[in-house]
């Protein structure tokens, strides 16, 4: 199933499937507990990320050429960092460039996928892992390179954590129709040029064992998001590099799962 939210005509909040660009088939019931549908064709006025998560764990550095392009060594355990809630932004919404990014270019894109946790989950070995994943999404693990890297005493949170740095959706796509979710094709395409192309199969830690270490004495509830990390092509990365930029505009492409487009606005405008 394919799973969208949006605001309807009334401005109420609601799940459903998309039909087209303004039209969803209604769904009802608990994105947790079980979906139905109605039947109904429902006019869409905006487009909203699929979930709100209640916690976001980021994973850096989990493919092997993404670290490479970086000069890291590879990782020997997941490298771990978290993004507020308040980062999450709509399909199509802008990234916002913040006005304390005032020391020049800075901002830079990742593409992600994003596994979204479907019930509690505590001490999840490896092999049973996936049965605790409700879906899948595109995401977009906005980061500010300068405050993660200086700003941040060390930490990444800062850099990564603006408003709107964790574009989400456009749908989140259930486990039935990814039997595999390590055979999938990543993308980024900045203004019609393709900067990031790699391959789920390339992660250094894969969704199951991601799921077992982050679970381990620590309880993952339903609506977590977990950001897997991103393939090579980041802008920091790039001779010359190449960050964001007002008038953008961001496509995040996976296979199966769709594609996810945001414009980038400076602060303010």
């Amino acid at each position: 199933m394919r799973i969208a939210r949006f605001q309807d005509a009334a401005g109420a909040i609601r799940y459903g499937t998309p039909v087209d660009e303004e039209h969803a088939l209604g769904l009802t019931g608990d994105l947790y507990a079980g979906l139905q549908e109605t039947g109904e064709k429902v006019a869409v006025s905006k487009w909203l990320a699929p979930l709100t998560p209640v916690n976001i764990f980021g994973i850096g550095l989990n493919y092997r050429a993404h670290a490479q392009e970086t000069g890291a060594k590879i990782p020997e355990h997941p490298v771990l960092f978290m993004k507020p809630t308040t980062a999450i932004t709509d399909p199509g919404a802008p990234i916002v460039l913040p006005a304390s990014c005032a020391h020049g270019p800075e901002v830079d894109y990742e593409a992600e996928l994003g596994v979204v946790i479907g019930r509690t989950a505590r001490d999840v070995p490896e092999a049973r892992a996936l049965e605790y994943v409700l879906g899948y999404t595109c995401a977009n693990d906005v980061s500010a390179r300068r405050w993660q890297k200086h700003g941040g005493a060390g930490q990444w949170v800062r850099g990564k954590g603006f408003d709107a740095f964790c574009p989400l959706g456009p749908t989140l796509v259930t486990t039935e129709e990814v039997p595999d979710p390590q055979a999938l094709e990543v993308r980024c395409v900045l203004n019609g040029e393709t900067m990031q192309t790699g391959h789920t199969s390339d992660m250094i830690f894969s969704i199951a064992q991601l799921i077992a270490y982050l679970s381990q004495d620590t309880t993952l509830l339903p609506g977590t998001l977990i950001l897997t990390g991103t393939p090579p092509g980041v802008g920091f990365a790039r001779t010359p590099p190449v960050f964001l930029a007002d008038g953008d505009k961001v496509r995040i492409e996976i296979e199966s799962i769709g594609a996810l487009e945001n414009p980038v606005r400076n602060a303010g405008a």
